[in-house]
């Protein structure tokens, strides 16, 4: 169990890929540099770095085991030589550099070549050290530790645009950090009500616009997209717009809310759109237009009449994740069975893939997989009384500026390129 991978995040370039896994683990992959022999046969993700993020702890307050799962990893963008990525567990939050070695000094005065003090008595000349150069080594250091912000799990953290600040959300609480500021934060969305009791909805994601630093959104157990400007208030608790979908009551049914709450909410690129996930659809926000969503796509339909039994195995509560192509114009997301789909918002063409060991063979082109639902079946076809719900694709994330995907599918990492050309495959 140690070794499901619960969080993919590629890194600004996209030359760098991190996962998180259930052990507390960050494993980063490097992207090899095209060779000069084949130019069209891009570099291939190898091991780069891994180090253990999080250990498990216990807090004594509450007699409860605080586990070392990495929940999200977000990298900062680049400033120097040097890499730096956020990574969180349940409570605990920590930046982490990363950094490059291929020389090193030789030549001490005082030092020995094992770094041990010389007797001075002995030092008669003075030498200048040289640095030579040696194996390459990644060093991987933490740098701070924000700890003590969160009374609830962390579900989400997003960087802000300033490349100053960044927030962390619970089920309760947004709470505001300066990266250099490790001792307090400003909590800047807090729906706790008085009365437990009275508790009706809870933070499920939350993200920072790409381009307004004073901008961003958070979703809701019920269904609902919040988005707030930190210009307006200190505490952001009154929105600036509500997006919601007025229910269809033809469709309304036991769980009707449960599958209507949002498990992810990602800006797109350009930033005029947002992408949320609910059990059932992707849908498509426009920031001027609260009402409804411009788009609407059906993820696995075919499970609709399969609710109760998902419910009963607690698959109803499966958390996935979204994601935007680099040019917004296509979107993935991912399905039971190590299916993933994706939806062409142009040509509305949609197509479910599969993440498995018989396609990830070098170079092997995905064939398209289609579930079938009623008693005629097509070669190939797969029914739906044969899925397998244990195997789900939750984490995905898409190369900021090639079409490159990472899927998480348990604990295996796939890593998808489109050889051919720039369409949808």
């Amino acid at each position: 169990p140690a070794d499901i991978i619960s969080t993919v995040e590629f890194n600004h370039t996209g030359e760098l890929l991190a996962t998180g896994d259930k052990g507390g683990r960050v494993v980063i992959f490097q992207r090899e540099p095209e060779s000069k022999n084949e130019p069209y046969n891009q570099g291939e993700y190898n091991v780069y770095s891994t180090f253990q993020s999080h250990e498990p702890e216990f807090d004594y307050l509450k007699s409860l085991e605080i586990e070392e799962k990495i929940n999200k990893i977000k990298w900062l963008p680049q400033q120097n030589a040097a890499h730096s990525l956020l990574s969180t567990n349940d409570k605990t939050i920590k930046l982490w550099k990363i950094t490059e070695r291929d020389k090193r000094p030789e030549g001490y005065n005082l030092k020995d070549e094992e770094g041990k003090l010389k007797d001075l008595s002995t030092v008669t000349s003075l030498q200048v050290p040289v640095l030579k150069p040696m194996d390459l080594m990644v060093e991987v250091t933490p740098r701070r530790i924000f700890a003590n912000g969160h009374t609830y799990h962390v579900n989400s953290i997003s960087v802000n645009s300033d490349c100053e600040t960044y927030m962390s959300a619970d089920d309760l609480r947004i709470n505001l950090w300066h990266l250099a500021i490790t001792d307090r934060s400003f909590n800047i969305v807090d729906i706790k009500p008085a009365n437990m009791e009275d508790l009706t909805e809870v933070i499920t994601a939350s993200e920072f616009h790409p381009h307004h630093c004073n901008l961003f959104v958070y979703s809701s157990s019920k269904g609902s997209l919040r988005l707030c400007d930190m210009r307006a208030s200190a505490l952001c608790d009154k929105h600036s717009k509500l997006f919601e979908e007025p229910e269809d009551p033809s469709n309304r049914s036991f769980f009707s809310e449960i599958i209507s709450s949002v498990s992810d909410v990602k800006f797109s690129h350009s930033g005029r759109y947002m992408l949320t996930r609910d059990y059932l659809t992707v849908k498509v926000w426009d920031l001027n237009m609260e009402t409804k969503p411009v788009e609407t796509y059906q993820v696995h339909d075919y499970l609709r009449s399969k609710l109760c039994s998902l419910y009963e195995n607690d698959c109803i509560f499966d958390k996935f994740e979204c994601a935007w192509n680099g040019s917004d114009s296509v979107i993935m997301t991912g399905a039971y069975n190590n299916f993933f789909r994706m939806f062409d918002r142009n040509t509305k063409r949609d197509v479910t893939l599969e993440a498995s060991r018989e396609s990830s063979k070098p170079r092997a082109i995905l064939k398209p997989r289609r579930v079938c639902v009623g008693g005629k079946r097509r070669k190939d076809d797969i029914s739906v009384d044969s899925l397998d719900f244990t195997k789900k694709i939750l984490h995905t994330a898409w190369h900021p500026t090639e079409n490159i995907i990472a899927i998480a599918a348990t604990n295996n990492l796939y890593i998808f390129q489109d050889k051919v050309n720039s369409e949808m495959h």
